[in-house]
């Protein structure tokens, strides 16, 4: 695989620069516009920076051994060496844009000392009196000095006032705002400590968040799991971290499987990381052939299906998305959501029906670093009922990703 940067002016001139020196087979991995910092900086121009790779059995380059298609059974240790390698110097080039404070709190584990067995238990209870961490604390004596209420105990209709603006302005649906706060209501004492009744919002908003729901791998049998979305929120990318996870930290065997066959551009990313990976791609054009396709896949411990991105309000391409996801049976099989973080509530809520209509799911957020406010992640698990899983960051593979941190998302709706 080789890997360059190209600078331009432009987006168009830089692209044109990479297929230049690449050739027209050369695919774009990232694109990235810099604005020139520091006292002369207005000397300096804005430019435009683009990442493009080619497969170098496609160049023919000499001195540069070829990444094997096929995966063996137990990956040797040198070979999983020059796959960490690889990817080490794909990361390197694909800069980190994580600048985002409040996002790191979101990646942040939480530091609740005396909670975080019991937070760590799907079906776990809390007790009514715990010590919340830190940054809430500091929240609530601002809040209680802002309020003017007393220093040792609150006033309970005056607390749920400064919650509810809280929440709404990390854009939670009135709706779902008042029903949590009334459940505290119901729950608490009117003369509890400020501290107390906020740690009591802290708990009901992890509750209701609930553990994130990962992919499940059955020893002895091959998982089949699927990734629908709206084009443009990163299936392709997400799927490439997850893989990239199994093959390397876990030590799995993974397949890749793409019906994405609309969008060209799609399947050369998708192919280009499992040259990297050093694991097999199968294509398939419609539901029948993916009998044909288990044939070579049924072997490996996990299979990742991209799909293309389908219109809502086209319903012969919802019924072949159907049919796609019905060709692997129901116990062999896991779905995914892909949304961006970034889109509107509405357009969230339109999209969540419409493939709640094809199947049941649980929900991957991306692109959480290019949002000030996450009321939305919240809105959407409480309209569906469906469990979160992942979150992505970035665009870097395979770093930007991680389990959903439904304790951090609940400090992050509460600062």
């Amino acid at each position: 695989m080789i890997i360059k940067k190209f600078k331009a002016e432009t987006e168009k001139d830089a692209i044109l620069l990479a297929k230049e020196e690449l050739g027209g087979d050369a695919v774009v991995m990232n694109i990235k516009t810099t604005t020139p910092k520091g006292f002369f900086s207005f000397l300096r121009k804005p430019y435009v920076e683009v990442t493009a790779a080619i497969d170098e059995n496609i160049e023919k380059k000499p001195k540069v051994e070829p990444i094997p298609n096929k995966l063996p059974e137990k990956p040797a240790v040198n070979e999983v060496s020059a796959i960490e390698k690889k990817l080490n110097d794909l990361q390197g080039l694909l800069e980190k844009q994580l600048n985002d404070s409040k996002i790191k709190e979101i990646r942040d584990a939480s530091k609740t000392a005396e909670q975080t067995e019991k937070q760590q238990e799907v079906h776990g209870d809390f007790s009514d009196s715990i010590d919340i961490d830190k940054s809430i604390a500091e929240d609530a004596a601002a809040w209680d000095k802002g309020a003017g209420l007393e220093k040792k105990e609150s006033n309970l209709a005056a607390c749920m006032q400064l919650i509810y603006k809280q929440l709404k302005n990390n854009e939670v649906d009135e709706k779902y705002i008042k029903e949590l706060t009334g459940e505290i209501e119901n729950s608490i004492k009117k003369d509890a400590q400020l501290d107390r009744i906020l740690g009591a919002v802290y708990q009901k908003l992890v509750l209701k968040l609930g553990q994130p729901s990962l992919i499940n791998i059955v020893p002895g049998k091959t998982k089949y799991v699927f990734f629908l979305g709206p084009t443009g929120v990163g299936k392709t990318t997400t799927i490439a971290k997850i893989a990239s996870a199994f093959k390397i930290k876990e030590k799995r065997t993974v397949g890749l499987l793409t019906a994405d066959t609309y969008r060209i551009a799609a399947v050369e990313q998708l192919r280009t990381y499992a040259n990297i990976l050093g694991i097999p791609l199968s294509v398939v054009y419609s539901a029948g052939e993916i009998a044909e396709a288990r044939k070579t896949l049924d072997k490996y411990e996990v299979v990742l299906v991209d799909t293309a991105g389908r219109s809502d309000k086209n319903k012969e391409q919802i019924d072949e998305l159907k049919r796609l996801i019905s060709a692997i049976p129901e116990e062999d099989r896991e779905v995914y959501l892909v949304l961006s973080a970034t889109t509107k509530y509405g357009d969230l809520n339109r999209i969540t029906e419409v493939y709640k209509d094809i199947t049941n799911y649980k929900i991957i957020f991306t692109k959480v670093d290019e949002t000030g406010t996450i009321g939305n992640i919240y809105n959407i698990l409480m309209r569906t009922g469906s469990g979160l899983s992942y979150v992505t960051f970035g665009q870097n593979v395979p770093d930007d990703i991680c389990a959903a941190d439904t304790q951090a998302i609940a400090k992050q709706l509460l600062s």
